[in-house]
């Protein structure tokens, strides 16, 4: 730890005053800087992916004790102490840590959404439904959330957004763009989970002020909006799974141009194996 304090502040301070001061000689730092990684950091970083992807499909729900538990079973032996401390490192924690104490209001905000999709005639038409959710993508330089907003009548993306931080900034971009985008029917239905980024009152806002209505899924279960999980699925098994991107920048490109592909040529089964722009012409 005190070495790689001074290699991040090496530019900040002389090499010999930073180990002055942490009482380290500096043959000792260069020593530190050539040898290779160990064994023990190489199975943090198998950890840290393996981490990831059960918080995102456990629908971040997840803290340490079941994360740990979920890595065992899969072959993965460490300790709950280790755990805790990657997921500290890539900042991840379970959802309700911190996001879903009492506030005044906040009880009555969930129980007056309910979940409207379920049970609903499925629609006729574009702008009828729609439904929105986020996840998680790895690049070399660190960790982008990617929300989109898809109609469910032809699985259409109609608005996404990219952000460095989770947080109701990231899923309101991505509904303003369906705004701009998109003509919804008053009574439009809007349906995500039960996550603060949808909760936070300037979405609610949002959502009234285009006239539709509010639908959320029941708390822990992620099948309750299918559509977008299945579109999160599709991208990753067939765009971001075979890659790493180099940057965050690469990967919003990558993404987009992907979407557009998904929009205007990927044959969907449950649409007859046509395509969601193909599909609305054909509609219309």
């Amino acid at each position: 730890m005190i070495f790689e304090f001074i290699e991040k502040n090496r530019d900040q301070f002389s090499i010999k005053r930073l180990c002055l001061f942490f009482g380290v000689s500096r043959s000792g730092f260069y020593a530190w800087l050539t040898r290779p990684i160990s064994l023990h950091r190489q199975q943090d970083e198998v950890l840290k992916g393996a981490i990831i992807e059960l918080h995102q499909g456990y629908r971040r729900a997840y803290g340490a004790p079941r994360v740990h538990q979920a890595l065992r079973q899969q072959g993965l032996p460490c300790s709950r102490r280790r755990v805790n401390r990657l997921m500290r490192t890539l900042e991840i924690k379970a959802s309700t840590t911190g996001l879903y104490v009492w506030r005044p209001g906040q009880h009555a905000f969930y129980s007056s959404a309910g979940n409207q999709l379920k049970g609903s005639e499925a629609p006729s038409g574009c702008g009828q439904q729609w439904a929105g959710d986020f996840t998680y993508l790895k690049t070399r330089t660190g960790w982008l959330y990617h929300a989109a907003i898809i109609d469910l009548f032809s699985r259409k993306v109609v608005g996404w957004s990219f952000s460095s931080r989770r947080n109701s900034e990231l899923t309101k971009s991505a509904l303003r763009m369906a705004l701009l985008n998109e003509m919804p029917e008053q009574g439009c239905l809007f349906h995500s989970d039960q996550g603060i980024e949808y909760a936070a009152h300037e979405y609610r806002e949002l959502l009234e002020k285009a006239g539709m209505v509010r639908s959320m899924s029941r708390k822990g279960n992620p099948l309750d909006n299918a559509v977008m999980e299945s579109y999160f699925h599709t991208l990753k098994a067939e765009l971001v799974h075979k890659r790493l991107f180099d940057t965050k920048v690469q990967a919003v490109s990558e993404i987009i141009h992907y979407m557009m592909f998904y929009n205007s040529e990927r044959l969907h089964s449950s649409l007859g194996y046509q395509s969601p722009e193909e599909y609305e012409k054909l509609s219309a």
